[in-house]
């Protein structure tokens, strides 16, 4: 491997030649350039012309004034197809169609017709609202993020991606899965790559204040993409170049909860170098989705600092450097359960008081060489950074519920550093991009455990099986008239801290370091389009793998009625996830760690190998008109090595497993109306089939369905959910608008709803249907439910009510309940004898969220200076609904109660 990384530096190095300096222009990896020089009909330069760029699906549009040479320049400027249209006194209009889709330079001549002479505008109609291109994707822009209400304020980005793109699925705090894979999505942020988990309870999010753009790829990743490959989502964060007068907002909000925020961004610059700053700052009674719907220990704060500097220090050469520094700190929500805890003689402990603070910094400077006309070179370096820092009650005997039977305390850091680098040359039919990327990870895990249930290791049981507390030795029982617990582990005697033991101290450390090289070169030919690329991933963590990784994609322009075809294939290496990755595996090798973990469920100390998946895409865009363009897929993976999560207890400290193989396969839909008399719209789709199989092969807990191969359902898996989203600006005030979500979700899989069947070897409900003696429940000869496994708590978080007796946080139902009188508002149950973990798993039931935005940009009419405000419902109904229920991998969550917030906002 160290030959290759030598190789590979050795080949930029030579790479970095004197090119040519055929004028001033800006690059990154995610964005390029549009410049040219309008012109009169005898070739005179026109200047004070205005230029617009416009792409009216993402909602992109800029606006430029030729300069007294009548050159115009766009800065950063997303890949997309665009239309640039050209006015100035005296001439007639001009309009052309510009594919941006490398960092090479585009120029584009206009030649403006006098006035009352024909023009060179025309209207393409569909034409504008389709793409050639292979791969099925989103484009979102800064203009439909500003107006879109969204959930959560700590998590914005999460929030953003899981509304506007088809395919995702939404979970809690932050969390989304794409394209029925857990968290397999990755982000580029300017060309930088960011693999590990976004999730707000992981790590620091980019602010949505830093974004300009993003395009969410869901097809078949090309060859420059690796790692984590379900879901890609492309950021191009806001620049400074080309701001000559300072623009930005400060903006205050205050709401429900008790949330504030202040929030401020600037940019500024000239043509040769720019500055952006966002910097913001947030407190909320309600910083985490919680496991009751009412807000239990939920506090929580956020500071973000985000800049990016541009500099282009001589004419085809640039830098851009992001920096960030984000903090966050929060409770861990309580249940009821875990209010006023007891310990083992019945005296109040207090209130679990669990905490986390996360610290992520995160440096990426980047250069970017123009060799000649038709070549530029491209090459960054990145170190990012989490420190994550989970906090026991500070009396650890109040850490004890239901569902944790133990306390504990963890610091972990996740250090990315890396390079990349690419060379693009675009000439003739031919758009050639070669590249490669060198990341280590430097993992460093920290965990102090020990037990504070006195039942969970007791040295002796009655004559029924049940745990007798005062015991420390199981040569005490015989005298007492008790028997020695044969499930006993004396390794765990001297940390269990209900019979005076203390906390047992773990330290791990490893470093996984990744190389991949990659080829990709896309041919357009009149209406067709190829993409074939080769990618090659060499993975040295736990374990080490080398993948070579072909792909290719498809797509036919069918011009005369605006329709495009497409079709694509990938192979991709899918990586293991890094938090918590060498607990995971190497704890299982600790004796005292794999006592613990054995209570969770399973502990495999085998090495995490990484996934191999082929997956096989096809769909088509079509536009109606000018106002409607429709754009679907269809999908298929397989997945050799899936990955999930489990969690530990109560806490959001998770554990990497890993699953034989998965099967996804599904539908995915969008349809977009692009502005029209100041109304737009879209909608987005989809039904994705996660199918899991057994056995578990790696990882933590969470042993799910038979180790005999029965396939399930994973507990991200969903038959359908939607968005549409709506914004209309008042025509007579440009001003005032609105904004509206419709999100629909049919629920995802809930494993741990009570049911009954007693028939089907691959059904969940089993764990409620059967007596100790493995006898079929019942009540007057029909169908009973075991119901004891669940506190009262738990039955109220379920919704659950027997013979319409629902239950409440300290009053709960019978133990055993007929199956034709159990019912749920918060769960589906499956008919007795019907469900099954593959075909009719135990869902969340369907709900319908409501969010609305109401603004004014400009309440005085200023021009350089506005003043806005702008009020924002989320959950306008206060629907009551969960995310899951006892999830393996995550727990239970309610969705966000009805939460209203107040802005005012000053502009300049």
């Amino acid at each position: 491997m160290r030959k290759s990384i030598f190789l590979w530096i050795l080949s930029v190095f030579f790479l970095l030649i004197p090119g040519l300096s055929p004028g001033a222009y800006a690059f990154q990896s995610n964005s390029g350039s549009v410049s040219g020089t309008v012109t009169d009909p005898s070739g005179a330069v026109v200047p004070g012309a205005k230029v617009q760029i416009a792409n009216h699906v993402s909602g992109y549009t800029r606006t430029a004034t030729s300069d007294s040479s009548g050159q115009f320049h766009f800065y950063n400027v997303p890949f997309n197809p665009y239309r640039i249209t050209v006015t100035a006194d005296g001439f007639g209009s001009s309009s052309k169609s510009v594919d941006l889709n490398a960092i090479v330079p585009v120029v584009v001549p206009i030649q403006l017709a006098l006035a009352g002479a024909s023009t060179s505008v025309t209207v393409e109609g569909g034409a504008d609202l389709i793409e050639n291109d292979s791969t099925f994707h989103t484009d979102v822009d800064r203009a439909v993020i500003d107006r879109m209400p969204l959930e959560s304020q700590s998590s914005s980005l999460s929030s953003i991606v899981t509304l506007s793109s088809p395919g995702v699925t939404a979970d809690s705090n932050g969390l989304f899965h794409g394209l029925g894979d857990h968290a397999e999505n990755s982000f580029s942020v300017d060309g930088q790559p960011i693999t590990d988990q976004q999730s707000k309870v992981f790590s620091n999010q980019l602010p949505a204040d830093a974004v300009q753009s993003l395009e969410v790829i869901g097809g078949a990743p090309t060859a420059e993409y690796g790692d984590k490959t379900s879901l890609i989502i492309k950021a191009t964060t806001r620049s400074g170049q080309g701001v000559t007068t300072p623009h930005g907002s400060i903006a205050l909000d205050y709401g429900t909860f008790g949330t504030t925020t202040l929030d401020g961004n600037v940019a500024y610059g000239k043509q040769n170098w720019g500055n952006f700053v966002a910097v913001s700052g947030m407190n909320s009674g309600r910083f985490l989705d919680g496991p009751e719907f009412q807000t239990l220990h939920d506090k929580g704060n956020q500071q973000n600092i985000f800049d990016r500097v541009d500099f282009q220090f001589k004419d085809g050469d640039s830098i851009h450097t992001n920096l960030q520094y984000t903090r966050s700190w929060f409770q861990t929500p309580n249940s009821y359960d875990q209010m006023n805890v007891l310990d083992q003689f019945g005296n109040p402990v207090g209130d679990a008081d669990q905490r986390s603070k996360i610290e992520t910094f995160n440096i990426a400077p980047s250069w970017t060489h123009l060799i000649d006309q038709n070549t530029v070179l491209n090459f960054g370096a990145y170190v990012r950074r989490d420190a994550y820092n989970y906090y026991p009650s500070n009396n650890p005997l109040a850490d004890l519920g239901p569902i944790q039977q133990e306390t504990v305390q963890q610091y972990r850091t996740l250090t990315n550093t890396g390079v990349h680098s690419d060379i693009t040359w675009v000439k003739g039919i031919h758009n050639i991009k070669v590249g490669g990327m060198y990341q280590q990870t430097f993992l460093r895990e920290n965990l102090t455990t020990g037990l504070v249930d006195p039942a969970l290791n007791a040295p002796c049981v009655d004559a029924d099986g049940n745990p007798v507390n005062g015991f420390n030795d199981p040569s005490q029982c015989d005298g007492a008239g008790l028997a020695a617990n044969v499930a006993f582990n004396p390794v765990l005697l001297p940390h269990d801290l209900t019979r005076g033991g203390s906390n047992y101290a773990w330290h791990g450390r490893t470093d996984v370091k990744q190389l991949a090289l990659y080829a990709q070169d896309q041919i357009t030919k009149g209406p067709w389009l190829l993409n074939l690329g080769i990618r090659g991933d060499f993975y040295n963590g736990l374990s080490v793998q080398r993948q070579a990784e072909p792909r290719v994609g498809i797509s036919y322009n069918i011009k005369r009625t605006n329709t495009v075809l497409r079709a694509s294939y990938a192979r991709a290496q899918e990586t293991p996830f890094n938090e918590n990755l060498v607990l995971s595996t190497n704890g299982c090798h600790d004796p005292v760690l794999q006592g613990i973990f054995l209570t969770l469920g399973d502990c495999n100390p085998a090495p995490f190998n990484p996934g191999f998946r082929n997956e096989f895409h096809s769909g088509l865009q079509q536009a109606f008109g000018r106002h409607l363009v429709v754009s679907g897929e269809y999908l298929w993976k397989y997945t050799h090595n899936a990955f999930d999560f489990s969690v530990f207890g109560a806490t959001p400290i998770t554990f990497p497993i890993e699953w034989h193989n998965s099967k996804i396969s599904g539908f995915a839909l969008r349809a977009n109306v692009p502005e029209t008399h100041g109304i737009s719209a879209f909608v987005v789709m989809s039904s994705v089939a996660a199918r899991f199989f057994n056995p578990q092969i790696g990882g933590v807990g969470a042993t799910i369905g038979s180790p005999t191969g029965y396939p399930f359902r994973i507990d991200h898996d969903e038959r359908f959910n939607e968005t549409t989203h709506l914004q209309y600006t008042l025509p007579f005030r440009k001003s005032t608008w609105v904004g509206f979500n419709w999100r629909y979700d049919s629920g995802l899989v809930a494993g741990a709803t009570p049911c009954y069947n007693v028939n089907d070897p691959n059904s969940g409900c089993a764990a409620f249907s059967f007596d100790n003696n493995g006898d079929p429940l019942t009540i007057n000869g029909q169908p009973a439910i075991n119901l004891s496994s669940l506190t009262a708590d738990q039955q109220f978080q379920a919704g659950l009510a027997c013979n319409g007796v629902a239950a409440t946080p300290t009053s709960g139902l019978p133990g055993l309940c007929p199956a034709s009188e159990l019912t749920s508002t918060l769960l589906h149950i499956p008919t007795a004898n019907m469900g099954n973990d593959d075909h009719n798993p135990s869902r969340i039931q369907p709900r319908n969220l409501f969010d609305i935005a109401l603004g004014e940009d400009n309440l005085f009419h200023g021009d350089k200076h506005r003043v806005g405000l702008r009020v924002t419902a989320v959950n306008v109904t206060n629907k009551y609904a969960l995310y899951n229920f006892l999830s393996t991998f995550s727990g239970t969550h309610y969705v966000t109660p009805r939460t209203l917030t107040g802005e005012i906002s000053y502009n300049f």
